[in-house]
């Protein structure tokens, strides 16, 4: 009786199976937040940056659907390692039987390819305290067959402490917290010129919320006729929209750019106040590129209930060097 070599067809099986092993074996997925901040319970995004990197010597290619929902996936987990629930929208976009549609994403040797999704997308997080987070990537989409007994992707893990829901200032504004010690900020008695120099030293950091602490909003908004005429026309509601509104400009440099923008060097000059009113004249340097451009501000302040706030600024340009 003739027998059959079973041979080849097992180190073709094994070939295939190591040569696939390698490919994942060569790529990492790793996570980040987009955005690190204080987060709270049910309030703003948990934006979570992916990054899947190919450290091999071949091309790695995966799919990635139009709904990542069926792409990504998040392991998210309480300190006593109990699974939080997914959320009924992501529940309900997985048992739909409609086509999912994707697009190959090709990962050169060396390269990396990133994008983000919100974390509150995934879990239903409505409870403070401590969680770890892990994401999985399914190079085969979770609606392919072959993805039921192909291992996915993990990530690395990450902690993440939900607060409760903050308190509020006596407008209904959250009060604003310090991100590197969870304490509340509070204006202190500073003089002029210390307010500005932790006006500045803020923006260096990237602390936005220090940066806004002694700013006057109201009167900011003022300095332009048109936007003083709509804050006197709106309501007490309008004029929290206008406010949450021109914080988010300020950030993104859509209006007063100059003050946002941060200077790698600054001193401070003259410093002249009364009883309520006072100047603080800063030179202050900017790197652009391959010289330094010089400015002089001129920042205003004016005192309510003993502490000094910024209402107004100027800036001449000094020149480069």
């Amino acid at each position: 009786m003739k027998q059959h070599n079973k041979f080849p067809l097992f180190f073709l099986v094994c070939f295939f199976c190591i040569g696939s092993l390698y490919a994942v074996e060569s790529v990492d997925i790793s996570i980040r937040y987009f955005d690190k901040r204080i987060y709270y319970v049910e309030q703003d995004p948990i934006l979570i940056q992916l990054t899947i990197s190919n450290r091999g010597s071949s091309t790695y290619r995966f799919k990635l659907a139009e709904e990542r929902a069926f792409s990504v996936d998040f392991d998210i987990r309480t300190l006593a390692n109990r699974t939080v629930d997914a959320t009924e929208t992501l529940v309900r976009r997985r048992t739909l039987t409609n086509q999912v549609f994707f697009r190959e994403v090709s990962v050169e040797p060396g390269e990396s390819f990133s994008f983000v999704e919100d974390l509150r997308d995934y879990g239903t997080l409505n409870q403070s305290g401590s969680f770890i987070i892990q994401a999985r990537l399914y190079p085969e989409l979770m609606r392919n067959a072959q993805a039921a007994v192909e291992l996915p992707l993990e990530s690395n893990r990450l902690s993440l402490n939900l607060r409760p829901a903050p308190l509020s200032e006596p407008g209904g504004r959250p009060l604003a917290l310090d991100v590197e010690t969870n304490a509340i900020l509070v204006r202190e008695r500073l003089p002029p010129d210390q307010v500005i120099e932790y006006l500045l030293t803020a923006r260096q950091k990237g602390q936005w919320e220090k940066f806004f602490l002694y700013l006057d909003l109201e009167s900011m908004i003022s300095r332009d006729s048109a936007r003083k005429r709509q804050w006197l026309a709106e309501s007490e509601e309008g004029r929290q929209r206008m406010l949450d509104r021109y914080r988010r400009d300020l950030q993104s440099a859509v209006v007063d750019g100059d003050i946002a923008t941060i200077p790698t060097e600054f001193t401070i000059e003259r410093t002249v106040y009364g009883s309520e009113e006072g100047t603080v004249t800063v030179l202050e340097k900017f790197n652009a590129g391959t010289y330094t451009e010089r400015k002089a501000y001129t920042y205003y302040l004016r005192r309510r209930d003993d502490i000094w706030t910024i209402i107004d600024y100027t800036v001449l340009n000094l020149g480069t060097e």
